[in-house]
This record gives C-alpha cells, sequence and structure tokens, in this order.
C-alpha cells in the first residue's frame, strides 16, 4: 500500500482514538480491557482507574464482578508484569508470551526451574496459595535454593491467576494465585497478538511491539504481514505498521483532558513514547527504580503527574504541571476521578504542588 506520512499529532491521536482517550467508550468494562489488549496491573487499584478514565459510565462494581466471574483475570503476561485481561486473550496471549516468561524464569542459573514448578503444581492443584505460603513448601522440597528463585520460577512459568476478593479493588497486598482453569488456547499464534497490539496502541514500529510485549523478533514476523497492514511513515521517516482501517482521526481531532492511573498501558505501550510523552519530562514520569507514576493529559500529551492525598473524611487531588497551565481546564474531570477513587471522602478538593 502507499506510503502515507503522519505528523506527531496524527500518530498522537490515532492512538488515543484506539485507547478510548478522545471519546469514552459506550460498553462493558469487558469490552474496554479486551479492546486494549489487556491493562497493565502491577497494582490492585490501577486498572480500576484506567477503566474509568476509558468507559461512559462505569462502576466499580462492574468490573469486581466480572474478576469474580472469571470473565477477567489479573496475571503474569507482557514483559513478564502483571496485566488484567479476559479469560479467553489470557488463553490466546500465554503461549504466545511463553517465551518472554521462560527466560525471565532462567535468570537464576542455578536453578533449574522444570521440577519447581511440577512441585508448585502440586500444591496448587490442593489450593490456592500466596507466594508467602507457597514460597516455605518449595524451600522444603529444594533444600538450599534461593527461596525468592523459587518463587519467581513458579511466578513466570506457571499459568496462574490473583484470587479476586471483598477488597475494594478486589484483591489483596498478599493476594492467593490459583490455577486458572482456562486452557491455554497455541491457535491464534504471534500475528494475532500483534494485529491485537495495532488495535490497540497504533500505528506503531516493530520496536513498539516488542517493548510491550516484551518478545523479541517482531520485525520479520510484521514484515511478513506487510501485505495485509497499512504501511505508514511518522516525521522522522521511521516505518510504522497498521491495521486497514484503523482509526485515525487526525491530529486536529479535539483531546480532552484526561487522568491516568500509574503504570498505564498508555506509558508503556511503545518503544518511543513521544507520541504522548516528550523526551524532556520522561524522568518525571519514569522512575530510576521503574515506577510509572499517574499523570494527565492536555491536548493529547502528557502536561503533569498526579496523586491522591487523603486527610481523614477530605480527599485532595494534588496536581505536579510540567509547566504553568491553568487549573479550571483539570477540575471537572479531576474531581470526577478523586471521587471514583476515594468514594466515602466527605470533600474533594484539586491542588497544584508548591
Amino acid at each position: 500500500m502507499m506510503d502515507i506520512m503522519l505528523s506527531l499529532k496524527d500518530v498522537n491521536r490515532a492512538t488515543l482514538a484506539r485507547q478510548h482517550l478522545l471519546r469514552r467508550h459506550d460498553g462493558t468494562a469487558a469490552d474496554v480491557v479486551h479492546r486494549l489488549a489487556g491493562l497493565q496491573a502491577q497494582e490492585p487499584r490501577p486498572p480500576y482507574l484506567g477503566v474509568w478514565t476509558r468507559l461512559a459510565g462505569f462502576e466499580r462494581a462492574e468490573l469486581h464482578e466480572a474478576l469474580h466471574a472469571g470473565a477477567l483475570v489479573r496475571a503474569s503476561l507482557h514483559r513478564g508484569t502483571l496485566h488484567l485481561v479476559t479469560a479467553a486473550d489470557f488463553a490466546a496471549f500465554r503461549p504466545v508470551l511463553a517465551p518472554v516468561l521462560d527466560a525471565a524464569a532462567r535468570r537464576f542459573p542455578d536453578l533449574d526451574p522444570a521440577p519447581v514448578v511440577a512441585a508448585a503444581e502440586r500444591m496448587l492443584a490442593e489450593r490456592p496459595h500466596t507466594f508467602n505460603e507457597l514460597r516455605p513448601r518449595l524451600a522444603a522440597e529444594f533444600p538450599g535454593a534461593y527461596d525468592r528463585a523459587l518463587g519467581y520460577a513458579v511466578r513466570m512459568m506457571t499459568p496462574l491467576v490473583m484470587v479476586p476478593t471483598e477488597d475494594r479493588w478486589s484483591f489483596p497486598r498478599d493476594p492467593a494465585f490459583a490455577l486458572p482453569g482456562v486452557e491455554q488456547d497455541p491457535r491464534p499464534g504471534v500475528e494475532h497478538l500483534v494485529e491485537r497490539y495495532l488495535a490497540a496502541f497504533g500505528p506503531a514500529t516493530a520496536a513498539d511491539a516488542q517493548a510491550w510485549s516484551g518478545l523479541g523478533g517482531l520485525k520479520p514476523v510484521l514484515k511478513g504481514m506487510r501485505e495485509r497492514l497499512e504501511v505508514l511513515t511518522d516525521e522522522t521517516g521511521r516505518e510504522l505498521y497498521d491495521l486497514p482501517g484503523a482509526p485515525r482521526p487526525g491530529g486536529d481531532a479535539p483531546a480532552p483532558v484526561r487522568f491516568l492511573p500509574d503504570f498505564d498501558n498508555l506509558m508503556l505501550g511503545h518503544a518511543d513514547r513521544t507520541r504522548v510523552l516528550a523526551e524532556e519530562h520522561r524522568a518525571a514520569v519514569v522512575t530510576k527504580n521503574l515506577r510509572v507514576r499517574a499523570t494527565y493529559l492536555v491536548d493529547g500529551f502528557v502536561a503533569g503527574t498526579w496523586q491522591v492525598k487523603r486527610s481523614g473524611k477530605k480527599a485532595k487531588l494534588l496536581v505536579t504541571p510540567f509547566a504553568g497551565h491553568p487549573l479550571d481546564p483539570l477540575e471537572e474531570e479531576g474531581l470526577a476521578l478523586l471521587a471514583f477513587a476515594e468514594p466515602d471522602a466527605a470533600s474533594y478538593t484539586l491542588e497544584a504542588a508548591s
């Protein structure tokens, strides 16, 4: 197909459209999770906030109930990190991502993970375990092995899902893990994963798809799919791939203020994050210990970070702008987010950090 050149704002608006950040999706929480090919879920609350900012009329109970029904699961997937995905996507994605997870498990060269995984599966067949329960049992069977290595090997190489509870954000600090009861489906394969990535994050390079998934070697995969993809270029001349007919509303499309949680997909879905995050602001968002701070978007780009401060019944959204801009445009969306995140507070305010 003929090359099309996209400006930075064209790429930005296309990505925001796929992420339901130009207009909230009118559907279900499971729809949003599926459309995004999973949400980063290192901590329990951020996926709820990530769905809230993308779904019209979202209420916490909907996601909570979907987790308890098993329609959605929280498990280790892309890049070996925790994600919230549909059960069907867990079954389809995990076989494709197995090399990433297996390689992570082998970071401890003195440990043979196969018998450890077999022992853990035997124990987990009895009942769900927290890793604080599982590690001592494994250590007793594998004396002399580093207990953290035992737990890590199991976490990466065994298809596990977290067991939801009645906690506000559906998981406690020390969650139990269980065998998922979902058969892995090897049929979709890597091309299916790439297509799902482009649907949620495109237009994108092979390096972007690799950064999101953790899989290497995707450049020849995308080249092999070239005949059924659109081939575009950005302002720097880089080749971008996209799905034919996927939304690309143009750089002049209006982009409303949006608040994104810690570890949001938008911050982690590309090798080159400049489509949403200027390079000079990267260090303010991604910390040295690899925490990805909560951010907010103004005109489609990250304009600052935010955090919730709670004092008794008072909840405050404290924003840290990267450059001077009025707070008025942030107030409606920010206070709505705060009311969702802190439903038992009696008052809500938005302030700029001094």
